[in-house]
């Protein structure tokens, strides 16, 4: 059974398209921070991966998808290993760059890069790079 202190949480729009894209239980997670301290990404982030959950927890998805942090993810699954909870904070991290993509909130233009600078850039990271930051 879990305890749910705040009811509306539940009924957070954002939140459901999160867990259900994620097949993550967003309220799994008791903030133990071990997420976090893993992150080889940690240091280019605005906010933690653990308080990137947090702020879902809160029923704050709309804060958190205007985070850099969902960006900056590199899905090396640091996280999911050091999690007590198997918690795949990759997985949300995509969903969030999805759902983000969804509704018009974008990082990085890739249509803006300068032509030289793809010109440079290997095939691979270009594709990769698209994928995740395109609709």
């Amino acid at each position: 059974m879990r305890l749910v202190l705040n009811p509306s949480v539940l009924q957070n729009e954002l939140l459901r398209r999160v867990e259900e894209l994620s097949g993550q239980d967003v309220m799994a997670c008791y903030q133990c921070g071990n997420c976090s301290a893993g992150c080889p990404a940690s240091g280019a982030m605005d906010l933690l991966p653990n308080q990137i959950v947090r702020l879902l927890q809160l029923g704050c998805a709309e804060e958190a998808l205007h985070a850099r942090a969902i960006w900056y993810c590199a899905a090396c699954l640091s996280c999911e290993a050091r999690c007590p909870k198997g918690i795949d904070v990759a997985r949300l991290t995509e969903a969030l760059r999805t759902l983000a993509l969804e509704h018009g909130i974008r990082h990085i233009a890739i249509e803006e890069l300068p032509p030289e600078v793809l010109a440079e850039m290997p095939q691979q990271a270009f594709v990769g790079g698209f994928r995740k930051y395109s609709a």
